[in-house]
Formats: structure tokens, C-alpha cells, sequence
């Protein structure tokens, strides 16, 4: 009897073993979406034009990406990238629609999740909705490696609550001294609810690389006096026309002008986000809707 539970015993561990193992398998092939939520302390700074353009150039790396539309304001990514939605996210959540027949294909295969009106009934669901939301999200979650989330400019509740429940955030800002203000506002919220958040700055729209850099280093260098934040500098798109004409052709600029110089240096930030070794393991789909619902 002694043997049979001894062997029983190794059994178990050899089997709790091969779990941990392809979970472990799992986590470096990236089938647990790593989160990032793109944000700006005022609009008009070029965020969500960043954000399609990002994507289809981390998509390009060979990362599979899928954009949600949380901008309830001015939601527009479905023009930067040139699709018409049929359905949105408050079809999953009145369950008339799943997750997977509301996304949308845009341009090279990337995916889009339309927001629309779900992303205010997000602090209205009863537990079945959020329970059957999680379950869809979750499944969603196995099949990309990035999720990046554009949020609405800004300080509103939902808007911090996507900051907050990503596992990384990208700060917008274009050179404009209000632009600053508003960005160091949002890295200051950050900082009182989570000091180890990880906050990554883009300066959008600079007349150079070089001017970008030093605005960027006195935005840091206040942080880290301030606020004891550590923010990095993850890149510096200059501004540039391709980016104008590319809005009113209803393309994303790093196809339509591929050797524009926002081209160029959307690539560079492409490459440097996917180069950086993730400080931490994602918090996951249930991390980010625990916050976004207080559950």
C-alpha cells in the first residue's frame, strides 16, 4: 500500500510538473496577450492616428496585434484605418453578438475591436455580462500577443481604469507646452494610484528628432524629481505632411507613405517596444477587467 501511494504521490508531482511546464511554454510563446494602453493628457495630439500605425508596424515584426477602441469620445480608429464597422462592443455585451463576429479586419490582417456605446456600459453590467465578457476576452487574449488599447484623452474614471489595468502605458504628447502639462498631469495620476507602473513617452508631431528628445528629458527628469517615476522615452515622431494626406485618404501613413519620415520612426518605435524585455509578466485579460469593473 506503502508503494502504490508512494507512487501515486510521484505521479501527481510529475503531473503538476508538465502542467507548470507548458504553462511556462505558453507564457514565452506569447499566447497571454501582453496589454498596452495608449493615452494623451489632451486630444488632438495625434494618439489614436499613433496607435493604428503602431500596431500594423508591430504587426509587420511578426507580432499578432488586435486594437479595442476605447476612445469614447472620438472614437475613429476604424477611419484611420479605413473599415466601417458593423458592429461594436455593446453587441457582446447585450449578447447579441460574440467578441470574435464583432472584430474587424483592417488593413495587412490587423484586428479591431470596435467600442462604440459598450465601452460606457462597461460600469453597468450585471454579473452574468461580466462573467460572459472575461470568458470571451479571455479566449481572445490566447490568440495575440500585444492588445493595445486607445483610450479617450484625458482623465476621465474609464480612461484611468484602462491605464490602470494595463501592463504597460504609452503616454502621447506633442511638443506644445499644454500638451506637456496635460501629459505630466496624466503620468501624476498614474503615479498616486501605482508608483511601479511602467510608463513609456512618445513625443508626436516635433519639428525634430532633436527637439523631441529635449522636451522628452525635462517631462522625465520632472517625473523622477516629482514623482520618483522612471518614465522612458520610447520614441519621437517628427511632424510630417505624409501623415496629414494619409488621414484624408482614409490610409494608415506607414502604408500609404512607407518612406515618410513618421513612417520611419514609427518603425523604430515598433522595433524598440518589441526589443525591450518585459519588465514583468502581463496581469492578463481578468487583471485588466478587474480594474475596468472594480470586481
Amino acid at each position: 500500500m506503502k508503494d502504490q501511494a508512494a507512487k501515486l504521490r510521484n505521479l501527481v508531482e510529475k503531473m503538476k510538473v508538465e502542467k507548470d511546464k507548458g504553462k511556462k511554454e505558453r507564457n514565452t510563446e506569447g499566447k497571454g496577450a501582453y496589454i498596452y494602453t495608449v493615452t494623451s493628457g489632451k486630444g488632438g495630439v495625434g494618439k489614436s492616428n499613433f496607435t493604428a500605425n503602431l500596431a500594423l508596424a508591430l504587426n509587420a515584426l511578426g507580432k499578432k496585434v488586435i486594437v479595442l477602441d476605447a476612445d469614447l469620445g472620438m472614437a475613429n480608429l476604424d477611419v484611420i484605418l479605413g473599415v466601417t464597422p458593423t458592429y461594436n462592443l455593446e453587441h457582446v455585451i447585450q449578447g447579441r453578438k460574440t467578441l470574435e463576429e464583432v472584430i474587424v479586419e483592417g488593413p495587412n490582417g490587423l484586428s479591431l475591436i470596435p467600442g462604440g456605446s459598450g465601452i460606457q456600459e462597461l460600469a453597468n453590467l450585471s454579473q452574468y455580462q461580466i462573467n460572459n465578457l472575461i470568458s470571451e476576452f479571455v479566449r481572445l487574449g490566447e490568440e495575440f500577443d500585444i492588445i493595445l488599447i486607445d483610450t479617450g484623452a484625458g482623465l476621465a474614471h474609464n480612461v484611468v481604469n484602462f491605464i490602470l489595468g494595463a501592463d504597460e502605458v504609452i503616454v502621447i504628447s506633442t511638443p506644445e507646452p499644454t500638451s506637456i502639462t496635460d501629459a505630466y498631469g496624466v503620468v501624476k495620476v498614474i503615479s498616486k494610484h501605482d508608483k511601479q507602473a511602467t510608463i513609456k513617452l512618445v513625443i508626436n508631431q516635433a519639428e525634430s528628432e532633436k527637439e523631441g528628445e529635449r522636451i522628452a528629458k525635462r517631462l522625465i527628469k520632472t517625473a523622477y524629481d516629482f514623482l520618483e517615476l522612471d518614465i522612458e522615452l520610447l520614441g519621437v515622431i517628427p511632424k510630417d505632411n505624409a501623415v496629414v494626406k494619409s488621414v484624408m485618404s482614409r490610409s494608415p501613413f506607414l502604408l500609404e507613405f512607407p518612406r515618410a519620415r513618421a513612417s520611419k520612426s514609427i518603425n523604430l518605435t515598433a522595433t524598440k517596444l518589441v526589443d525591450t524585455e518585459a519588465p514583468q509578466e502581463s496581469k492578463g485579460i481578468r487583471g485588466l477587467f478587474n480594474r475596468i469593473l472594480g470586481i
